[in-house]
């Protein structure tokens, strides 16, 4: 899995962002709500992304946190919910909010999004009270001049989680 990319923001529309990182022009599907925390087009930016692999094709999301990413994950989590259906969820709703009525149990607030109806409501309920992953904000700093960091860099961007 691609842990972000990073480059020069190209494009900005609808659940969608354009991204060039180094000759490279990516094609993301990211949540309206994350979209508006991207720098303008034509600046540099970092997107956290999630691939997804059919039998016919891939599709790469993307969000602006590894915050927004991690609750994109879980809601692929519960019964009914694949990609689409949860970048529709979270272009509704902030992060932030969504969180919070998850950890409150506001059914009814959630019954509100678009596409989310009273059963899909009661599984995401089910599903992610109480279990939502937030990540945790503390970050390690190696120094550039450091001959371990290409090594650390290397295994961060494989996926590994920097320990402190």
């Amino acid at each position: 899995m691609f842990n972000s990319l990073s480059g020069t923001i190209t494009g900005k529309f609808p659940r969608q962002l354009f991204i060039d990182t180094h000759e490279i022009e990516w094609d993301v599907c990211v949540p309206d709500k994350c979209l508006e925390e991207f720098p303008p087009a034509g600046n540099q930016g970092k997107v956290y992304t999630y691939m997804n692999h059919y039998e016919n094709r891939m599709d790469l999301y993307g969000f602006a946190t590894l915050e927004a990413r991690n609750l994109f994950l879980d809601l692929l989590k519960v019964d009914g919910i694949g990609p689409k259906a949860a970048v529709k969820i979270m272009s509704s709703v902030s992060v932030k909010e969504l969180i919070q009525v998850l950890e409150s149990g506001e059914v009814a607030v959630l019954e509100k999004i678009p596409g989310v109806g009273k059963k899909t409501a009661a599984k995401m309920m089910l599903s992610l009270k109480g279990k939502l992953t937030i990540p945790e904000t503390e970050t390690v700093r190696i120094p550039k001049n450091s001959p371990y960091s290409v090594v650390v860099n290397s295994l961060c961007d494989m996926g590994y989680e920097r320990q402190l």
